[in-house]
């Protein structure tokens, strides 16, 4: 039996028997993939209900069978959290585990992924997170760069505390997509968007996880929060200070004088620093043949190539090349 996709607005129902039909939609929606059935008792047949969120893709996934499902790099932050069953999982060389009912998977962006076993009767809930908009999402909430991309702890109590809190969210806000309810709306969409952003954050344990909790950033005056949502909303963009002071609300000294007291740098060196992470990470996610250096370097106004080597270098202690070279 095979139900076709169905869609309405970002929600698509999907059922079938067939695997690589059951493939080719999780390739679409999550990351290329190959399934093996293992489980030659039980008929294949996979139930996908997925929905896009912004930056985050939400699916309920059952396959009736016993699988195991390879995946290369995933390219995204990923949390598999089983409502039925259970999932053996690894990624890299060094990361293995079992996910179960009480503590979900998590997964990074690098390291070649493979779900060992899906039970026969596993249903999970998997959550896609954009790599790009989980670092801006810390980004914004420390106010200030991060030197490198997060690191989440591979695994996540969802019996207690923060982390049975955001799944409940989870759960809350995709029932609602399912029904065509308000999280739909792009006005309600985008701060439901950054609350699961930075409820995983809180969480998720991970090296920044101390430093959320201190209320720091929260006492920055307006002036500098503005200023800093400006620059991480479009680090791109070739802001002047006088530019970013009509955006604050504040004269030019004042902003300059409030960057000093509460980040700890000018606002042009802040926007700076913002640019070399996101460079930093394409660079870290590129192919060679396929990722140019100076094609990264002018996407994030990086005019001048030798400068922006050097200013890359004295970050992350190596050139751009070999950041990319390495990734």
């Amino acid at each position: 039996m095979r139900q076709s996709p169905r869609q309405g607005q970002d929600l698509l129902r999907f059922r079938t028997t067939d695997v690589d039909e059951a493939r080719h939609v999780i390739g679409e929606r999550f990351y290329a993939n190959f399934i093996d059935v293992r489980d030659g008792g039980a008929e294949f047949m996979a139930r996908y209900d997925i929905a896009t969120l912004g930056p985050l893709t939400l699916g309920r996934l059952a396959f009736g069978a016993e699988v195991r499902i390879r995946f290369g790099e995933l390219g995204s932050y990923h949390v598999d959290i089983p409502l039925a069953g259970r999932l053996a999982w690894r990624q890299g060389t060094h990361t293995k585990a079992v996910a179960t009912t009480a503590n979900a998977a998590v997964f990074q962006p690098y390291g070649d992924t493979t779900l060992d076993l899906v039970s026969t009767d596993c249903s999970m809930l998997a959550v896609k997170i954009d790599s790009e908009a989980l670092n801006a999402q810390l980004e914004r909430l420390l106010g200030r760069p991060l030197r490198a991309p997060v690191v989440l702890t591979p695994e996540l109590d969802v019996t207690q505390g923060a982390g049975l809190s955001w799944v409940r969210m989870i759960r809350a806000v995709f029932d609602e997509v399912r029904a065509g309810g308000l999280p739909t709306r792009p006005m309600v969409a985008r701060p439901l968007q950054e609350a699961l952003l930075t409820g995983l954050l809180l969480a998720t344990g991970h090296r920044y996880r101390d430093e959320l909790d201190r209320p720091g950033p929260a006492l920055r005056p307006g002036p500098v929060k503005r200023a800093v949502e400006a620059i991480h909303s479009m680090p791109q963009h070739p802001f002047t200070v006088s530019e970013l002071a009509v955006l604050a609300g504040v004269s030019v000294r004042r902003l300059q004088e409030a960057f000093q007291e509460y980040v700890g740098m000018t606002p042009l060196a802040y926007l700076t620093d913002v640019r070399l992470t996101r460079a930093h990470d394409e660079l870290r996610r590129g192919t060679p043949g396929e990722v140019n250096v100076s094609e990264v370097a002018h996407r994030w106004s990086f005019g001048h190539l030798g400068r922006f080597a050097s200013r890359y270098r004295a970050r992350y202690g190596e050139l751009p090349s070999q950041t990319l070279r390495s990734g």
